[in-house]
């Protein structure tokens, strides 16, 4: 007996010592959430991309601007009289010493809508990284919802254990006494203090079980604190049971999931580029103006200069280059329709098993408030058979083992179904 108490004290003042260390720290689920979505390195990560691709399409829309450069330019020659270019140029080979500055403007004046389709395609994936950024949001909030409610189950459990330590002691107190006086055999007394043993694991395992999930959490609060923390989690109402049939549930997860609206304007934006790839063969025309002035130089060159002309460029062959490219985008964005369908069946597939896991979670929340108040029931029989002397020792451990299972599977299955609930919401585009 003494070696048991010993051990239990330790078990104790181990606990108490990292609680004094480290006092727990009060934690909403409201709050978990909130944490989550400032700091977690992955929602920074989707939040910069979409922002890089908002620059991505500013660039693609900037060729509808004018595109102005200025330009310095000053040549020496070893004979100004007598020097040509003769080989490697078509345009005037004369070249005069001369300073020259000025400024040049080109400006698109047609390119038959490749331009304006590169931009709708750049401006769809812009929306298909800002849906990405919700996608990526509603996963870290459902993976902060299970972490919660997971930490609550291990917190519950652990209340479980230590009041099943402490009734185990009292009995095995109890029997021994019962033994010292010749009222009890041995053999009840070992049964009463492997009992004991199993209480005493059965705690070491919800503590670090619960230390486990404090740690998860943690992480995805983004935290790095010195040393492990652990919370003073608030717990949370059940919520009711599920009343929607599957096909609304399908058609609100089609219409709200982000990741499908991010997998549709992929394909758009696919379809738009596909449409631009088709005009590279198409004629391309700018215009083109310049203006400057020649401070110094040969007596040939005017001080100032001005022109502007319009510039046709047709392209007539490249090798196939054109239609591969073509033909390149085209299968891409078949293949972008083809992985929205996949996408469009796979959530399909997930809200069913969702609701069917959610019902079946309901279910079991009941069965096992059925089965906790029939535990309890067949606890007191067995406690009072017990010591009526009717009934052995082994009797009793199975009601006391019995309970113990049932009150642990009680508080397994209502976080259980909080998790389950948790998830549905997730396959039909409700956390946000």
């Amino acid at each position: 007996m003494r070696g048991f108490s010993v051990l239990l004290l330790a078990v104790t003042l181990a606990f108490r010592g990292a609680a004094a260390e480290s006092p727990p720290r009060p934690l909403t689920l409201r709050q978990a959430q909130q944490i989550a979505m400032r700091q977690h390195p992955r929602i920074s990560v989707a939040t910069l991309t979409a922002l890089a691709a908002r620059q991505s399409a500013r660039a693609v829309k900037s060729a509808f601007f004018p595109n102005i450069y200025a330009s310095a330019t000053a040549v020496g020659t070893a004979d100004p009289n007598d020097t040509r270019i003769a080989a490697g140029a078509l345009n005037n080979p004369v070249i005069y010493d001369r300073e020259a500055d000025g400024v040049t403007i080109s400006q698109l004046i047609t390119d038959f809508g490749r331009t304006r389709n590169l931009a709708r395609s750049a401006n769809l994936q812009t929306r298909a990284e800002e849906m990405n950024l919700q996608a990526t949001r509603a996963q870290i909030l459902l993976e902060v919802n299970n972490a919660y409610f997971s930490a609550l189950a291990a917190q519950s459990v652990l209340a479980v254990a230590a009041e099943t330590v402490k009734s185990r002691q009292l009995v095995l107190v109890e029997i021994q006494t019962l033994a010292t006086n010749k009222l009890k055999s041995d053999l009840e007394v070992s049964f009463a203090s492997v009992d004991y043993d199993q209480a005493v694991i059965l705690l070491a395992k919800a503590r670090n079980d619960l230390n486990a999930s404090f740690a998860v959490l943690s992480t995805l609060l983004a935290e790095r604190p010195p040393k492990p923390e652990t919370f003073q989690l608030t717990d949370e109402p059940v919520p009711a049971a599920l009343t929607n049939d599957m096909s609304s549930l399908i058609f609100e997860a089609l219409g709200q999931r982000p990741e499908l609206a991010r997998f549709r304007y992929q394909r758009d934006a696919a379809r738009e580029f596909a449409k631009a790839q088709e005009k590279l063969i198409y004629p391309t025309i700018n215009a083109v103006g310049a203006a400057g002035i020649v401070p110094t130089g040969q007596s040939q060159l005017p001080p100032d200069y001005a022109a502007a002309g319009v510039n046709l460029h047709l392209p007539l062959y490249a090798g196939g280059f054109y239609a591969a490219r073509r033909r390149e985008a085209d299968l891409r964005a078949r293949a972008a329709d083809e992985t929205l369908r996949d996408e469009e069946n796979t959530i399909i597939q997930d809200v069913q098993v969702s609701k069917l896991n959610a019902e079946y979670a309901h279910q079991r929340l009941a069965l096992t408030q059925q089965l906790l108040q029939n535990s309890n029931e067949a606890l007191l029989l067995a406690q009072a058979r017990y010591k009526g002397g009717i009934s052995s020792i082994i009797e009793l451990s199975q009601a006391e083992l019995n309970q113990t299972s049932a009150q642990i599977a009680g508080a397994d299955a209502k976080y259980d179904y909080q998790i389950q609930r948790s998830s549905l919401d997730f396959q039909l585009g409700r956390l946000h």
